[in-house]
């Protein structure tokens, strides 16, 4: 689509028409910051997303998270009088086969699940082949910014490419962009970029734990003797010191003179690893990426990690962590990839079944209740399972036939 002539973005500044541009080359992050710069904060540390990677907690929620969607099965389904039937064709391979020339479907929606998790935002470029959605390129947030004509209201991107002195401008219905969590905006809002302050509290016990591990857990000490120092001989002294300093030195032999005796400052090891700075950091980053401690690995104080009260925890993840984001995503597929007049009977879905496969005893003994007591037809069942119904007898509830009233007992019926 052309941009008409005369348009200007939210800065107030003209943008060149589509067709006055071409398509450089993707972009890519090999080798460089991830951009996204973020204000400094009261620890007086700078937070960016290459930056807010470097803290452990922040990469196990997003690879975590991003994970675990992408790796739940997603397909095309329409509505039918007898409830629902998989659809096969060009816009399902585009979702769940193939999403363009390079990447697999994990690899696609984990990425985009990634960019989504980090900056509230993820976008995919889309290549149309007669109108129908033919690929998903994606795009880097970082690199993507939306604007509204100030005329018209209508919804533009920015993209600005390496090697191009402007950016390229793509319309809204070109654009796949999954919003994250917001006030109703154009963007959604970053986890990085709002927790600013709890992320740059932990880089900083992370770098204050690191120097102690580097000076070899040793404090500074004090240096005692009955002697006056000259001002000459106080480098001196500092220099001589600083050969001792450091773990790779650590146990290595030092030697006095003029009656000179070293005092260590002591620092037990828990004041040393900050325990429970570092543990609330952990704790503080799970909040803002609303992903329970337990999913990536860090237990609270007295938790276990295993049994049925971790199974709950994880359950409700899925219900209030994952299941909304995988809904921002069906819903965005069904308006943006198919066409208008079949998206009242045509929709993608997860299979959030597939979370559950781990506990197969428990599945089958619900399913079993669920068929035997009456209250779901076999069908049903298989719908479950992501199996194909069989339709028939298979479509009918059923009831287990065993118990009886005591009366037609004893008629022998």
């Amino acid at each position: 689509m052309d941009l008409p002539r005369g348009i200007v973005d939210r800065f107030g500044r003209p943008m060149a028409a589509l067709s006055d541009l071409t398509k450089e080359q993707r972009l890519t992050l090999q080798g460089g910051d991830l951009g996204y710069y973020v204000a400094s904060n009261a620890s007086g540390k700078v937070v960016t997303l290459s930056a807010a990677l470097t803290i452990s907690a922040v990469w196990a929620c997003i690879v975590r998270s991003a994970q675990a969607m992408a790796s739940l099965p997603l397909d095309l389904y329409r509505k039918t009088a007898g409830g629902r039937q998989r659809q096969d064709g060009a816009l399902a391979d585009l979702i769940s086969l193939s999403p363009n020339a390079d990447q697999t479907p994990v690899e696609f929606w984990e990425g985009m699940f990634s960019w989504m998790l980090a900056t509230g935002n993820a976008y995919a470029e889309i290549d149309r082949v007669n109108g129908r959605p033919s690929s998903l390129m994606p795009l880097p947030a970082t690199h993507v910014r939306p604007f509204r004509n100030k005329v018209s209201g209508e919804l533009f991107y920015e993209v600005r490419e390496p090697g191009t002195s402007r950016p390229r401008v793509i319309g809204r219905e070109d654009m796949f962009h999954l919003r994250g969590w917001g006030f109703g905006g154009d963007e959604g809002m970053s986890p990085i970029r709002w927790g600013t302050q709890s992320l740059g509290a932990a880089m900083a016990a992370d770098e204050a734990s690191a120097k102690m591990f580097g000076s070899g857990m040793q404090a500074s000490g004090v240096l005692k003797t009955n002697q006056r120092i000259s001002p000459e001989q106080r480098p001196q002294l500092q220099a001589m010191m600083s050969e001792y300093a450091g773990s790779t030195k650590a146990g290595k032999l030092m030697i006095l003179e003029a009656g000179m005796e070293f005092e260590q400052l002591t620092l037990n090891p828990d004041d040393a690893q900050m325990l429970e700075t570092r543990r609330f950091s952990i704790e503080e980053v799970c909040r803002w990426f609303g992903v329970p401690p337990i999913v990536i690995g860090h237990s609270a104080a007295g938790q276990t990690m295993w049994g049925t009260g971790v199974e709950h925890i994880f359950l409700s993840w899925m219900q209030l962590g994952i299941n909304p984001v995988l809904k921002k995503v069906e819903q965005r597929i069904r308006k943006q990839l198919i066409p208008l007049r079949e998206q009242r009977d045509t929709y993608a879905e997860f299979n959030r079944e597939a979370m559950l496969q781990m506990d197969s005893k428990a599945k089958a003994e619900f399913i079993r209740a669920m068929v035997t007591m009456g209250v779901m037809k076999p069908d049903e069942a298989r719908d479950k399972l992501n199996i194909e119904r069989e339709g028939g007898a298979a479509d009918l509830l059923w009831m287990q036939g065993a118990m009886k009233p005591m009366d037609m007992i004893l008629k022998g019926k």
